[in-house]
């Protein structure tokens, strides 16, 4: 803090801060119980956000040696669009928790690093005032609601700011049972609020003598389903990814109703706990979708070298959102463009020591420990 209270933030990135996880114990620092409960925390015993991380580390890389990558690049392209690389900035809400800018500054290091970012419904900042702040691509990440017609609302909006892409995110109708953020008594300040939502028409309360059960008959009375994503399917030309895909049914599903992206994810481990991190989910649905639409991945990233695993599996781009909230929390927007650029570098120099000269050569030869075996992927894990 400075003399006058307010938060000070590093004019440059210390030399100690190396990698991403090195932005962890600064933005703990920087943050109360309140904030590092909800950024920081899981769903009950926090089981899947530890597997997110660790079944990465279990997955060994080939090396290739001699192989001749100069020119090489990282350039990618998804849904018709071409992006610098495949590091994509989650949709995460109520950025202002970790930064005052919030998503403001997120948006300033995306444009300065040419990266996608991804705007929560329950972003803490305007979806307009972001748009006009960034030149870099917005996607907008859909909560569909309860009344259609400020679904339709919403959706036009984000078509308005220029947002090139839809992700639909399916796997949250409710909260997780989040104990950290009970243990904290987590509640967002006053001055932070989901501001996207302004003017949604509120669902009449019910009649709770008639309720068997809060969840199923409250919570559940308007949560989306397959029926509501083919509606939402003819309301926009835009893409549409579906983001919480862990099965392979599902994911097949998404194929059928015309989905073109489907965003392989666990929530952050923020849901259900003991779901299977995300990467070990990959393979088995990039086998069912078979190339009939576009893979995403997100949960655990941490390392350039993750990037590259993901890719192996089948994914086509990976998603962040811890690791730039921590380095958004440490050092502002320069933190945030510190993030992408290191894994950035980091992928670059796995491709290079994978023999990979570009994204489109890394495929399931680049990871030592997977194999076909008579046309189906398995994955033999080291004890």
């Amino acid at each position: 803090m400075d003399a006058g209270g307010q938060r000070t933030l590093p004019e440059r990135i210390p030399r100690e801060i190396a990698a991403v996880a090195d932005y962890v114990p600064s933005a703990r620092a920087r943050l109360d119980d309140n904030a590092w409960a909800y950024i920081d925390g899981g769903a009950a015993d926090e089981l899947t956000l530890r597997w997110n991380r660790e079944s990465f580390d279990r997955l060994r890389l080939k090396p290739r040696v001699l192989a001749p990558v100069a020119g090489g690049h990282t350039r990618t392209t998804l849904f018709g669009a071409e992006y610098a690389h495949p590091i994509l900035l989650a949709p995460v809400a109520y950025q202002r928790l970790a930064h005052p800018e919030g998503e403001l500054a997120v948006a300033h290091a995306a444009s300065a690093t040419d990266t996608a970012m991804v705007v929560s419904t329950l972003s803490s900042i305007l979806l307009e005032e972001i748009a006009v702040t960034t030149r870099a691509p917005l996607w907008f990440q859909l909560y569909m609601q309860a009344d259609r017609g400020f679904t339709r609302a919403l959706v036009e909006r984000a078509e308005t700011c220029g947002c090139r892409v839809l992700v639909v995110t399916v796997d949250a109708p409710i909260n997780g049972v989040r104990n950290r953020e009970q243990r904290a008594g987590f509640r967002l300040p006053p001055d932070i609020a989901p501001v996207n939502l302004r003017g949604m028409p509120l669902s009449p309360p019910g009649r709770p003598e008639s309720w068997q059960s809060q969840v199923f008959d409250r919570m559940m009375a308007g949560a989306p389903t397959w029926a509501d994503l083919e509606w939402l399917r003819g309301e926009t030309a835009l893409p549409i990814v579906i983001k919480g895909i862990l099965s392979p049914e599902d994911a097949v599903k998404a194929v059928e109703i015309g989905a073109d992206g489907v965003i392989v994810s666990n929530h952050g481990g923020r849901t259900l706990d003991t779901l299977p991190a995300t990467i070990d989910a990959l393979p088995a649905i990039a086998e069912a979708v078979d190339g009939r639409l576009t893979l995403l991945l997100d949960g655990g990233v941490r390392r350039g070298t993750d990037v590259l695993k993901a890719l192996a599996l089948g994914a086509r781009a990976v998603l962040i959102g811890r690791p730039y909230l921590y380095a958004l929390a440490a050092a502002g927007p320069l933190g945030v463009a510190h993030v992408i650029r290191v894994l950035r570098d980091e992928l670059e120099a796995a491709m290079v020591l994978t023999g990979c000269a570009t994204l489109g050569e890394i495929g399931r030869q680049t990871l030592f420990d997977v194999y076909a075996d008579q046309g189906r992927t398995s994955t033999a894990f080291p004890a």
